[in-house]
Formats: structure tokens, sequence, C-alpha cells
């Protein structure tokens, strides 16, 4: 019975998690893999956090809830595992949600592989805080870009497709091999990035599995650590540099490749900020790092947004923030889907003229 159904170790990490801890928790229980044992770790919360999860626990004997002073992200992954005795790892945010097959998909997918695979990946739905899933969906371009296997490390190195922290199920013999998370990037005022860095390290040693469906909602919030696009900067500039120095056989155009499009993320990041001048200067670098991006049609359609922005605030003056709360009111009333079998993929296949596309996509398969 245990070699069919292994103990899944669930890590979630929390810090003032108040707002959504609850509905991440939800979807952890829900799953309808059922041996986890799910281990909470309070990172020194300031508000609520604590007593929602200890109810959680109270009604499920498999939430287990360790607290710590603040000591970050990574310090407080690497605690709950250190405390935890699943044969498989998987990570979540305290934000973040799983739909219900999630677990039970990925551990049918380890138990398909050999010894050689570390890594069961799958694919990211984004959701906004009402659950709603945002945002449009390639399906050549997950087929594609958002499915590579086997030994991934440059692939990682250029993209990591893998999108967020709350995506992998690992083996637990890995952190054996690689270590833990990193916390010196906490230290450092540089955090953002742990799970890149820890992704680049497990491609080092272990091959990487996608289950081809979505199965994680990663939640867009404001103000969290995935806009905080400055303390992300540095956080990928540190992961680079260690990456850099552990591997000078790799070509520097191929980090070059990595910085450029890191920095259209960030640009995307301050964009939704409306801070429209970091979002110029990170469009600029995402240039320089890679000439080449200068055929995304993306970087001009953002730029006219930025344009489009700036009249209306020159136009209507004061009105501006009125006219948005009433743009995002009708987006609202647009009945938002939070099924994620309702999901439409987009079938369209780069056009011929797209050189961006057609140009990374041959540098992930070639690469």
């Amino acid at each position: 019975m245990q070699s069919h159904h292994p103990l899944v170790s669930v890590i979630i990490p929390a810090y003032n998690a108040e707002k959504f801890i609850s509905k991440t928790l939800q979807s952890v229980l829900s799953q309808t893999y059922i041996n986890i044992e799910v281990l909470v770790v309070d990172d020194g919360s300031l508000d609520r956090t604590t007593e929602i999860v200890e109810s959680f626990a109270r009604n499920d004997n498999r939430v287990i809830l360790i607290k710590q002073s603040n000591k970050g992200v990574a310090a407080a992954r690497n605690l709950a595992i250190s405390k935890s005795t699943g044969e498989y790892i998987a990570p979540v945010d305290a934000d973040d949600i799983w739909y219900p097959k999630k677990l039970e998909k990925q551990v049918e997918c380890f138990l398909n592989a050999d010894s050689s695979v570390g890594v069961v990946y799958a694919w990211s739905a984004i959701i906004d805080e009402d659950d709603a899933i945002i945002g449009e969906y390639n399906y050549w371009s997950y087929l594609n870009m958002n499915s590579v296997e086997g030994d991934v490390y440059k692939e990682i190195l250029f993209r990591n497709f893998l999108g967020n922290a709350s995506v992998p199920l690992i083996r637990r013999v890995c952190f054996e091999t690689i270590g833990g998370y990193n916390s010196e990037l906490k230290q450092n005022n540089a955090q953002g990035c742990e799970d890149l860095d820890i992704y680049l390290r497990l491609a080092e040693h272990y091959k990487f599995c996608v289950v081809q469906e979505f199965l994680i909602g990663y939640r867009q919030v404001n103000g969290s650590m995935s806009r905080s696009y400055t303390i992300m900067e540095k956080s990928h500039n540190l992961v680079m540099q260690s990456a850099r120095q552990r591997h000078p056989e790799i070509a520097s155009y191929i980090f070059n490749w990595s910085d450029s499009y890191f920095q259209y993320y960030l640009a995307l990041r301050a964009f939704k900020a409306e801070d429209f001048g970091n979002t110029i200067l990170y469009l600029y670098r995402a240039v320089k790092f890679d000439a080449v991006f200068l055929f995304n049609p993306d970087l001009y359609e953002l730029i006219s947004k930025i344009v489009m922005k700036q009249l209306l605030k020159t136009v209507i003056g004061g009105k501006y923030r009125d006219l948005l709360k009433f743009k995002q009111e009708l987006e609202f009333n647009k009945n938002p889907i939070t099924d994620i079998t309702q999901i439409k993929l987009k079938e369209e296949k780069p056009k011929f003229w797209h050189i961006y596309n057609n140009v990374v996509f041959r540098r992930c398969k070639n690469n």
C-alpha cells in the first residue's frame, strides 16, 4: 500500500498570510491524493495566520503548525523539510492554490518514472484575489515551451518555465544531494528567486518530467513578493552570478538571454504597478542584453499602453483613477472563470513573421 501511495509532505511558508492561507489549506486538504502531511511554518507573522492554521489543525490531524521568528521564505521551507517525513516534498506558497488532482497526477508520474527523475512539474494558471483565472494561454506555447523534460538545466537558465514555487513535486532524496533552499538571498535583501535557484541546482543532478495539465493557481496580488521587482532583480542577479561560477563552460550569451527575458518580466511587473519610468528602463535593458528582443511584438504593445495611459492621465487628470476603477468593475462583471477545466487554450501557432517566438523556441530546443 505504501509503495503505491507514498507519503507526500506539503510545506507552506507563511508570513502575514491571513488573507489567503485558508484558501491555500482548503485546496491542499481537498486533494484527491490523501496520503499527505501539511507542515505550515509561521515565519513570525504579526496577523491571524497562526490562529487560522491552528483551527485547521484541530479539524485535520494532517496539518502541523511550526513557528519561527522571521527568517524568510527559504529558511521556513528548510525548517518544514527538516521536520517532514514524506518520500516526496511539495512546496506551496501561502497565497496560491492547487486544483484537486495536482498531487495525484504528479505522484502517478513519479511512479512511472525511474530514479533519475527528481522533479515532476505541471502547468500554472494565473488567478486574481478572487480565484478568477486571468490571462491568455496559448496551447502551442505550453506544449513546446512549458513541457520541457529530461536534462533541463540550460532551459531553466534561459527561462524559468516552472513559473513559481508552488509547482513542483520533488523527491526527498534530492535535498540530501543538493542541500536546501538558499537562505542567503534573504540576508542580502534579495528575496524572490529562491525557487529559480533550487530548480537550477536540482537540474544539475536530476531529470524533470511534466504533467501537461493546469493544476496550480498562481495568485497575483498587489504588494506581494512577485511584484517587488527591484528586490527580485537583485535576487536574480545573485542566482545568475552563482550559476556562472558553477558553470564557466556555459556561453555568456545564454546568460544574456536569461537576463533579457527576466528584464522583460520586471518591465511587466513595473507596468502593473504603473511605474512607467522603470518599465521603460527594464525594456531598454532587455534589448541591451539581447537585441532579438526588438522583434518581440509585446515590446511595442507595452510601449503603446504606456503612451495611452500617460495621455489619459494628461487629458482627464484626477478622474484617471475613477476610470481604472470603472474598467475593473466592467471586467469583474464578465463572469470570470474559476473552474480550471474551463480554460480556453488558443490553438494559434507563432506566425512565420513572429521572429522572437521562433528564435526563443529554437534556443530552448537546441541549447
